[in-house]
């Protein structure tokens, strides 16, 4: 695993509320945990993260990571993938071992790159092993570790894989009331006007991934620090769109 910073919180991210109520009540949840197991109940601590890339899945597992005080661990698959027969597995039952012992927000990005499809005849019997072993070490993990897992192709992922999740969230593209969230917080850290309202900016954008979107005020930004003060921010905005 390699530890990613976690800094942005839930405020800081435009999902779509339906993902935020979720969020929230699964936070609430794990914070809740002693109430729920002194009742023999358990938290739910394992989500699947589906939708196209550039929207928000890794950025909402950093913010998840933030609000429940865990460290975020990113795993490394390029660590864990080995040629030899059955390293594999080995490697991924230490890499449990060790998320069983230290609290933490264990993050698993393209996951159908170890949660592949058993059935694929494509599949070599190596992946085969691996997706059991993983489903096996999931069933051990304890519920002070919370699993996040992202991935792009939900359709590759086995079968069984699915039913391991407790949570399952699609963070889609931004809508156009997102977009207008997105540019009026924007706006509001500008030392003046854009020259655009939130609607010619949600216009502008619809249909575009928020890593997209994120882009383009990132550029914005960097002109204005870059002139120096000669041009307005109407100026960069009209620039970027250029």
């Amino acid at each position: 695993v390699h530890a990613i910073p976690a800094e942005r919180r839930l405020s800081d991210l435009v999902l779509a509320p339906q993902v935020v109520d979720a969020v929230k009540e699964f936070i609430d949840e794990f914070t809740q945990a002693p109430l729920l197991r002194s009742h023999s109940l358990e938290p739910r601590h394992t989500v699947l993260l589906l939708g196209p890339p550039g929207n928000g899945k890794t950025s909402l597992a950093e913010a998840m990571a933030t609000e429940l005080s865990l460290p975020l661990l990113s795993v490394r698959y390029d660590a864990i993938v080995d040629s030899f027969l059955g390293e594999t597995s080995n490697r991924l039952r230490r890499l449990i071992e060790y998320a069983t012992q230290n609290p933490c927000v264990l993050f698993f990005d393209e996951f159908e790159a170890v949660g592949k499809e058993r059935s694929d005849a494509q599949e070599t019997g190596e992946i085969k092993r691996v997706v059991s072993t993983l489903l096996v070490q999931m069933d051990r993990l304890p519920s002070h570790t919370l699993v996040v897992c992202a991935t792009n192709h939900p359709e590759l992922l086995d079968r069984a894989v699915w039913r391991r999740f407790e949570m399952k969230l699609e963070i889609d593209k931004p809508g156009p009331q997102q977009l207008m969230e997105w540019f009026k917080k924007f706006e509001a850290s500008l030392d003046g006007s854009s020259g655009m309202t939130p609607k010619q900016f949600a216009d502008h954008m619809k249909g575009e991934s928020m890593a997209t979107v994120e882009s383009f005020t990132l550029d914005v930004r960097r002109k204005l620090v870059l002139s120096q003060g000669k041009i307005s921010p109407a100026e960069a905005v009209r620039m970027v769109i250029a």
